[in-house]
């Protein structure tokens, strides 16, 4: 699987560039006065914060925010993502509506900049001076605190100036299809331990993560020619769910079994290249409810405690689920599914 140096002309590159002050500084021998102290070959010292770290968690939060907007539209690249031509006015207006919030929270802070550093000494008594000797003014913390990004096109050099300079830019590229089954691999992966995992029913909002990557695909279905059926697939298998309502039975053993080959990279290739020969995305999602039936899980998780999946509106640092070794079933038959009513299931490849 290799993607051609050409589709640079139809991607975006975005460089995300986001500063957060620590509120670190680092520990000194002075701070902790005559205490004798192992010399500096045999340990080092830390660092103090000199403001609680509470007051900052929104800056990581937006910009956990920022990345998780771009890993649903764009793929990893050169230390950013590629995005399609197509999204850069939204990618551009997500951002921008983030970097607002991140200067309106930044004047916050820096508006109450000294009362926190106050309060903070205020709840560490009998450490003032350790704070104290290390504070910072507003203004140096105002230095430390930004949100930008940059947008740009990547081309490679001219052939006859330096064709050796073109390899490494060549072998990016030539990734980016296997980066972004990849990454579909690990956002299904986390939708299944989240949402789907030991389910006899589920509501609509575990459709999110699907819908999610049905559009990340399509969007850049130019990547790499078994992306297009992949998304085929996952568009036909949301067709097929009622309208309203819980989701269970033969639909839900149907979503369980797509999420199960969405979460395995090679049998994603592998289905790819099937819808590419010939094989029709229904023919294979019929072909999940064929096979005997699997074990039943020890207990069904309840509706209630669903989570939502990629479109969670959780801003802090995702729990990703464990990676696995490509080319391995991503879960085993102890998750699956309980069935109700009894259906079958196929396991084209995957346990």
């Amino acid at each position: 699987m290799s993607t051609d140096i050409k589709v640079l002309k139809e991607l975006v590159a975005v460089r995300l560039d986001v500063n957060i002050w620590s509120a670190r500084k680092k520990l000194t021998p002075s701070d902790f006065g005559t205490a004798d102290l192992p010399p500096e070959k045999l340990a080092s010292l830390g660092s103090k914060r000199i403001c609680d770290p509470a007051e900052l968690r929104i800056f990581g939060s937006l910009k956990a925010k920022a990345v998780t907007m771009l890993d649903r539209i764009g793929v990893r690249f050169l230390g950013g993502w590629a995005i399609p031509e197509a999204s850069v006015q939204k990618v551009q207006a997500g951002l921008q509506a983030i970097a607002d919030d991140y200067q309106s929270a930044k004047e916050a802070f820096l508006h109450r900049y000294d009362d926190a550093v106050r309060g903070w000494i205020l709840d560490n008594p009998g450490w003032e001076s350790i704070i104290a000797s290390s504070l910072v003014s507003a203004d140096h913390v105002r230095s430390r605190l930004g949100f930008s990004w940059q947008l740009f096109r990547v081309a490679p050099p001219r052939k006859d100036r330096n064709a050796e300079a073109q390899v490494g830019l060549h072998e990016e590229v030539s990734g980016l299809g296997a980066r972004l089954f990849g990454e579909v691999a690990k956002a299904a992966r986390d939708a299944w331990h989240k949402s789907y995992a030991g389910r006899t029913e589920i509501t609509r909002k575990a459709l999110s993560p699907l819908r999610t990557l049905q559009r990340k695909l399509c969007g850049l279905s130019f990547v790499e020619p078994r992306v297009a059926p992949v998304a085929e697939l996952i568009e036909t298998a949301l067709a097929r769910v009622p309208e309203s309502g819980r989701i269970d039975g033969a639909e839900l053993v149907m979503l369980q079994g797509l999420v199960c080959l969405l979460g395995n990279p090679d049998l994603l290739v592998e289905h790819g290249q099937k819808v590419m020969d010939g094989r029709s995305p229904d023919a294979i999602l019929q072909g999940l409810l064929k096979a005997p039936l699997l074990p039943a899980l020890d207990a069904a998780v309840p509706v209630s405690d669903m989570d939502s999946g990629l479109d969670s509106s959780q801003e802090n640092d995702e729990e990703s689920a464990p990676e696995l070794p490509l080319g391995r079933a991503p879960f085993s038959t102890a998750h699956a599914p309980v069935a109700s009513p009894v259906v079958h299931l196929d396991s084209l490849g995957l346990w």
